[in-house]
């Protein structure tokens, strides 16, 4: 059974034993320690994605619907000739 990470209970942060004979403790870092001073706020991260032509055809044909795909397959598309074939084999077997 596959499972997304996303659906599982969050899991407990690892602790980890420490003899005080071998070593001194660490002193422990908290969230605030780590984050930068109120008055130095990081700006937005911003990114542009561009998506080539064929990912856009491919969401397209992953996107449309079934009236679409048989549209397609009566005016001789290939993919949605197959695509029309391999649904009516998995509804009969």
């Amino acid at each position: 059974m596959n499972v997304s990470p996303l659906s599982q209970p969050p899991s407990q942060p690892a602790t980890a034993a420490v003899s005080t004979a071998s070593a001194p403790a660490a002193p422990l870092k908290t969230e605030a320690s780590k984050t930068p001073a109120a008055g130095t706020a990081a700006p937005p991260a911003s990114s542009t994605v561009s998506i080539s032509n064929a990912g856009r055809a491919a969401l397209a044909e992953a996107t449309e619907s079934a009236a679409t795909t048989a549209k397609e397959a009566g005016s001789g598309d290939r993919q949605a000739q197959r695509l029309l074939a391999k649904e009516a084999a998995s509804k009969i077997g």
